[in-house]
């Protein structure tokens, strides 16, 4: 039930309130009551409350329009409407925004209040409902119609029922601490049971709504049957609310023994010296902020305890500090809040990382998708492409972007299970995981960890790390990773996890199945050159104590650093070859010699070096040499084939460090050669009087791979012709004995390096089409692409007529 106060309008005065009126005598009021005709009256709506006849309310006004109703019918001695508002956070409320029945009252008191509101002392009289509204302005008025309450027709039962609503109303003022004692006075002194129902209803506990359908009900039996059915929930609330009260309480009483007897404990170890006192309360006050889990909770005491009762000078001892030091030190449901901007990020990604268009994308796409779930349970990136493209930085501008903590786990070399798993405590030296580890010095549960270089990861004699990280890396398991020296599950579903690798060839296939995979190609010309001009210049002039007029680079300087002094498809070279520039400017300011800023072609040839070929032409016009497209672990790349014939007897001898899959190429080559020489215009005495030698320089260089199957077959029919290869033309692709061009891998990567090489054509198989068509077309605009079926149509294009 709601407080009930009785008000004393002398201490009031004598804190300093105006008493706007006179003091109205009660029985004055009921004898006007009586006698009054009137219909039209001033309608007051009130917000939080209904008002029942026969009950004294105080009503604080705020509202002006409420303010003026109450000071002009108090000072006409008017009687007003009180209705309930159906919304109270309505501050100008309409004809549709109160009920249509209320009470009309009598204004006894006014009282102004320092903030400018003023409260109302009011007794109801009679329920109403209106009828008709006459004015809105400045308030509210109406015609209402006055409406009678049925009385009961079996009086005795109406008094029982009565009786029994008064003393469920004595208990429920006894359970509940927040009612007043006057209260219980209250009631007992309602001789009149109408008063006394209507007294419960208005001070009751019940929701406005169902105080407000009390109010409408005509009969006064069903009014008290619902008041008392209502009353009866509010009683049983009360009653399980102390219930849990008494419980707690006893809980609160176990952990003070608990306590005082741990206090006891502790000074008898200090009595006896060398007690962990200082340990342990430094513990306990870490573990005082962590918002644990009862589970957690639960580990940490026990542990404590074990903490306790372990002699200090044992080595044990210290074991188990370092592991509850660990333990508290963890960022238990620690988070940082993700600001989930997609706009922002993609301007973090956009101004760190020129170009990887592509990729920028499938980032976003993959933070939207976070966004929208709230959760992590999503595939977990891996960036697989060549040196030197930016996988790892990417990573950074992800967390920048989320607002994350960032942390790079390097796997490279990684041979041990246990620096992914952690070492039982048991053992000396024991430490967590490298995944712990790093989570703890973030301190946040949800930080952006890159697990860089995750295909170099080894496996040796004291396990697989390779596969400790299913585990990590799968979204169904990792919300409780174990790791053996926390001895118990860390939650790691909020980490997002993005990996990077050189190659996918080295990585376990379930590994690879919890992962998506994004490849990273590499960077054309333009792009280098940008990236260049953003960053790389700027980067370098800071590190060797440059200026930015230290030394200049145009676009055409920078394009022939990329090509007569890098072969790469990321720009780690690049950077060092502009370094190099850096630290000859730096000589010159140093040794004070006068020096053009604006480096030159001649003088870039001059600082780094010979710069390498620029053309092909050379190397490619004799017969028998061929341009191959190679795809290794670094990125695209061109390799050349070439092919002789000498008198012999028809042997086929290969060099060059190659692989059983490409030897396999060049004897079917060969074979098929051998097929349909007559097609090919090539005589069988050549075939079998000819020794033919097949070679793929850079020796010390181990090749393999099916993809330069057509390059050896039209290297071997351009030595057996005698006719050159066209020049500046590349070419990639298997084949079958029966002259049959089928589809190969890395189409994206060959295609770069052929571009960054000054190819102008490259032959492909058909299947390869929708690979190209993958490919941003600006990075093809100067190299024109045939696609073939058939060895035949290959030879066609390639060997001149």
């Amino acid at each position: 039930m709601t407080e009930f106060e009785d008000i004393n309008f002398d201490e009031i005065i004598g804190e300093g309130f105006d008493i706007v009126a006179e003091g109205i005598d009660l029985s004055d009021l009921n004898e006007t009551e009586k006698n009054t005709e009137q219909i039209i009256f001033p309608i007051l709506p009130v917000r939080n409350m209904v008002m029942f006849p026969k009950v004294v309310i105080p009503i604080t006004a705020g509202r002006k329009a409420s303010i003026q109703l109450l000071e002009e019918a108090q000072q006409n001695g008017d009687f007003i409407g009180i209705v309930s508002q159906k919304n109270s956070d309505q501050e100008q409320p309409t004809e549709k925004d109160i009920y249509q029945t209320g009470t009309l009252a009598k204004i006894i008191k006014i009282i102004k209040l320092p903030e400018g509101n003023i409260t109302a002392i009011t007794k109801g009289f009679h329920r109403f409902k209106i009828k008709k509204t006459i004015e809105t302005q400045p308030y509210f008025k109406a015609e209402i119609s006055k409406l009678k309450d049925i009385k009961a027709k079996n009086k005795e039962e109406y008094e029982a029922l009565l009786e029994n609503i008064k003393d469920l109303a004595l208990k429920i003022i006894e359970l509940d601490p927040n009612i007043p004692n006057a209260a219980n006075f209250a009631i007992k002194n309602i001789n009149n049971n109408d008063d006394l129902l209507n007294f419960i209803c208005t001070n009751a506990n019940f929701p406005y709504p169902e105080k407000q359908k009390l109010l409408e009900e005509k009969s006064l039996m069903e009014r008290a049957n619902k008041c008392y059915e209502m009353m009866h929930e509010d009683f049983r609330k009360l009653e399980l609310r102390n219930q849990i009260h008494q419980k707690t309480s006893k809980d609160l009483d176990k952990q003070q023994r608990e306590y005082f007897l741990n206090q006891q404990i502790r000074t008898i170890q200090d009595e006896l010296g060398g007690g962990p006192e200082s340990d342990v309360e430094d513990l306990l006050k870490k573990a005082k902020d962590k918002n644990w889990k009862p589970e957690v909770e639960e580990h940490f005491q026990k542990e404590i305890g074990r903490l306790q009762r372990q002699n200090p000078n044992s080595p044990d001892y210290n074991v188990q500090r370092n592991y509850l030091d660990f333990f508290t030190d963890l960022p238990w449901e620690t988070f940082t809040k993700d600001t989930f901007d997609i706009d922002k990020a993609e301007k973090v990604l956009d101004k760190a990382h020129f170009g990887l268009e592509d990729i920028k994308k499938r980032i976003l796409e993959h933070m939207a998708v976070l966004k929208l779930k709230n959760n992590m349970k999503s595939p977990i990136l891996l960036l697989v492409g060549p040196p030197g493209v930016g996988k790892t930085s990417l990573g950074k501008s992800v967390a920048d972007a989320l607002g994350r903590k960032y942390i790079r786990v390097s796997l490279g070399g990684l041979h041990d299970e246990s620096e992914i798993r952690g070492h039982r405590k048991t053992y000396i030296g024991a430490m967590a995981g490298r995944i712990l580890q790093s989570i703890k010095k973030s301190g946040t549960s949800n930080p952006v960890i890159v697990l860089d270089e995750i295909d170099k990861v080894g496996k040796g004699m004291h396990g697989d790390p390779s596969s400790a990280l299913l585990e990590v890396l799968d979204p169904e398991q990792n919300s409780s990773f174990y790791d053996n020296f926390l001895e118990m599950g860390y939650d790691l579903s909020k980490v997002m996890f993005l990996a990077t690798a050189n190659s996918l060839s080295t990585i376990q296939t379930p590994l690879l199945d919890r992962m998506e995979i994004i490849q990273i190609a590499g960077y054309t010309l333009e792009e280098k050159t940008e990236i260049a001009k953003r960053h790389l210049i700027k980067k370098q002039q800071d590190e060797n104590g440059l200026t930015s007029k230290s030394f200049k680079l145009g676009n055409a300087e920078l394009k022939h650093i990329i090509e007569a002094h890098t072969s790469e498809s990321g720009v780690r070279t690049l950077e060092k070859r502009i370094a190099g520039i850096a630290r000859w400017a730096a000589l010159q300011t140093a040794l004070v010699k006068e020096y053009d800023p604006k480096i030159t072609v001649d003088k870039i040839d001059e600082i780094l070096g010979v710069p390498r070929p620029k053309s092909l032409s050379e190397l490619t016009d004799v017969p028998g040499v061929v341009t191959g497209l190679a795809w290794t672990s670094v990125g695209g790349d061109i390799l050349f084939i070439e092919s002789i014939i000498s008198n012999g007897k028809g042997n086929l001898t290969m060099t060059g460090n190659l692989g059983t899959v490409m030897k396999e190429s060049a004897t079917i080559a060969l074979e098929y050669i051998k097929a349909k020489h007559d097609e090919l215009g090539i005589t069988e005495d050549d075939l079998e009087k000819k020794n033919i030698h097949v070679h793929v320089p850079e020796g010390a260089t181990p090749k393999d791979g099916p993809s330069a199957g057509i390059a050896m077959l039209t290297s071997m029919v351009s030595s057996f012709r005698n006719k050159k290869v066209r020049p500046h033309l590349a070419m990639t692709g298997e084949i079958t004995l029966r002259g049959k061009v089928l589809p190969v891998g890395g189409i994206k990567e060959k295609l770069l390096a052929a571009t960054r090489a000054g190819i102008k054509e490259v032959i492909l198989c058909e299947a390869n089409r929708k690979d190209v068509e993958e490919i941003k077309q600006d990075y093809l605009k100067n190299l024109k692409v045939n696609y073939v079926s058939w060895m035949t149509e290959v030879l066609d294009l390639a060997i001149e007529k």
